[in-house]
């Protein structure tokens, strides 16, 4: 497969943007985060509006110094460009009903996330663009990176091109927010959805049961809750671990472990048969994501995640979640620091 494209500052005309009203539905991290990007990348304060209902995000935006409008029919009349950046649950509802029937012909729709473009859960027209801008990191860092004049990874797409000119306005977006200076890696909705729903299906779920079951198998073996819980994760080891695979290299990395650990992690893991769990995999990535099998799934629990208490299905995994022997060994090591605090 070759490789994807890059897009930098120099194939991003912001003049593309001159004199469009951008409309952010929510301010929430990414939304935050962008719509100051865009203004200090010389975009008009006037020409920027924060749809928001009315609650504290709205007040964050306003002490920022932006227009907020609480009637999102009204702010999506006006936009030229509207940044869809509410969560994905619940951006069917919100914008089907209350945005989509009053935005322009013409419109440019930027997504952040590929879920509901992919799973076909949004009211587009024909002749409106649908573009993705989807910064890889969380709002805070997006801002912070942009205000120290360095870049940050992003993906960029054109899902409908009804305009001919959304690849365009695609990357002045990316540049606007800061996303061309490190460069924009071109994608799609389908391979961000899969990436990112097969990393919280597969990757995750896997590496959360690795470490139940180590912590099961060392606790037989004598060891203490202390011990385990700061040994495993508590020291911060394995976020560091991740950060040094960042800067030099998922395999680079295990050069800063002791000459032990890195024959023991290279050697263990090349001895491990990775059959099975490739085939499990393809099973979620197959047969639960692409297919759609999970959406539906998630679909059907979306109005009680609004619910309270034992009601909330959320709320019934974490319960269940908590009640494995490293959740309580974890509740009784940290209840032991809060009483030595």
């Amino acid at each position: 497969m070759p490789s994807a494209k890059i897009y930098y500052d120099s194939d991003a005309d912001l003049n593309i943007l001159k004199d469009k009203t951008i409309v952010f539905l929510g301010f929430g991290n990414q939304g935050a985060a962008q719509a100051q990007n865009l203004r200090d990348s010389g975009l008009p304060n006037d020409k920027i509006i924060i749809a928001n209902r009315q609650d504290h995000y709205a007040e964050d935006a306003k002490s920022k110094g932006f227009n907020v409008e609480h009637d999102f029919s009204k702010a999506a009349a006006a936009a030229d460009v509207l940044f869809l950046l509410i969560p994905d649950q619940v951006q069917p509802r919100v914008f089907n009903e209350q945005a989509a029937p009053h935005l322009k012909d013409n419109v440019t729709i930027v997504i952040a996330s590929g879920y509901n473009v992919f799973y076909k859960l949004l009211n587009f027209k024909s002749t409106q663009d649908v573009v993705m801008v989807a910064p890889r990191m969380i709002g805070s860092s997006v801002r912070s990176l942009y205000v120290k004049g360095k870049g940050f990874p992003c993906f960029v797409s054109v899902e409908q091109d009804g305009t001919g000119n959304a690849l365009s306005t695609a990357l002045a977006l990316s540049r606007a927010i800061g996303a061309t200076k490190a460069g924009a890696i071109a994608s799609s909705a389908r391979e961000e959805t899969a990436m990112d729903l097969f990393a919280e299906q597969g990757l995750w779920p896997n590496i959360i049961m690795l470490f139940r079951e180590a912590f099961s198998v060392l606790k037989e073996a004598g060891c203490s809750d202390e011990a385990l819980c700061y040994e495993m994760w508590m020291s911060k080891e394995p976020a560091e671990i991740f950060e040094r695979a960042a800067e030099d290299g998922f395999i680079a990395q295990l050069k800063h472990h002791s000459t032990v650990s890195q024959y023991g992690q290279l050697n263990g893991s090349l001895k491990l048969d990775g059959t099975a769990i490739r085939e499990h995999f393809k099973e979620i990535l197959y047969n639960q994501v692409l297919n759609g099998k999970f959406c539906q799934e998630f679909s059907k629990i979306e109005a009680d995640l609004e619910k309270e208490g034992d009601e909330n299905p959320l709320n019934q995994l974490y319960k269940k979640s908590e009640e494995s022997e490293l959740g309580q060994a974890e509740k009784r090591v940290r209840a032991r620091l809060a009483q030595l605090l």
